[in-house]
């Protein structure tokens, strides 16, 4: 839980002021939809793509969830959120992602292990 609770704090950190700046955002909108993007991201890349691949290959991942999830989502509630902002945001997004793969623990250890 304490991995899910870290990733959700960076990830927030990065996409509700961004979602706030680029977009016509309300607050608790942006805090709801970088939960769920998190949630998504969590299922998706991290228990999934990045324990069968590596780092670079869940950060990629999590590059496109965040681009796709951010226009599907910004479309569909009408946020005004560019193609080229979804692609800052998901940028953002991917930085963070790309460090918070290394300071998992087990990751390490499965890294060293496949070494």
């Amino acid at each position: 839980m304490g991995k899910f609770l870290l990733k959700l704090l960076l990830n927030g950190i990065i996409v509700v002021p961004l979602l706030l700046w680029f977009g016509t955002v309300s607050f608790w909108e942006a805090v709801l939809a970088a939960t769920v993007l998190c949630v998504i991201a969590y299922f998706i890349g991290d228990k999934i793509i990045l324990p069968a691949t590596n780092n670079w290959v869940a950060t990629i991942a999590d590059f496109g969830l965040t681009y796709v999830y951010v226009w599907m989502v910004g479309s569909f509630l009408l946020w005004n959120i560019s193609l080229g902002e979804a692609f800052w945001i998901s940028l953002g997004v991917a930085a963070v992602e790309l460090l918070f793969h290394t300071m998992i623990p087990e990751n390490r250890k499965m890294r060293k292990a496949a070494s």
